[in-house]
């Protein structure tokens, strides 16, 4: 019976980590050894990035409201007191947009706000 080598499916093997190493520099994009090393480190910082991105954007929200609440007289951290006390049902996403967009909506809100904490 013939002895079976691994030679094709090396060859996929290989293939799809030199793909994937596509465009990276010098010998990462074209040495199997040094492209699978800045495969693997490419993949675990795309990890890493996607946790980032949420608390990236989570901070930007924080920003927002933060500014457009001091311009009506609230902090922060009272101003997210009396819109859970109000039983208004928004997250940071949404209340930074209307933020930006509806300044005048976002003064209701905190007028709705401070009312709910007296």
């Amino acid at each position: 019976m013939a002895r079976i080598k691994g030679a094709m499916m090396t060859r996929k093997r290989r293939k799809k980590i030199l793909k994937l190493a596509k465009g990276y520099w010098g010998g990462k994009s074209k040495l199997f050894k040094t492209a699978k090393q800045a495969v693997m480190k490419s993949g675990q910082y795309a990890y890493i990035g996607r946790k980032k991105k949420k608390r990236d954007f989570r901070r930007l929200w924080i920003t927002r409201i933060s500014a457009a609440s001091k311009l009506n007289g609230l902090n922060y951290s009272t101003f997210m007191n009396g819109i859970k006390k109000a039983s208004i049902l928004l997250n940071r996403k949404m209340i930074s947009e209307i933020a930006i967009h509806n300044p005048q909506d976002f003064s209701s809100l905190c007028e709705k706000a401070k009312a709910a904490l007296k």
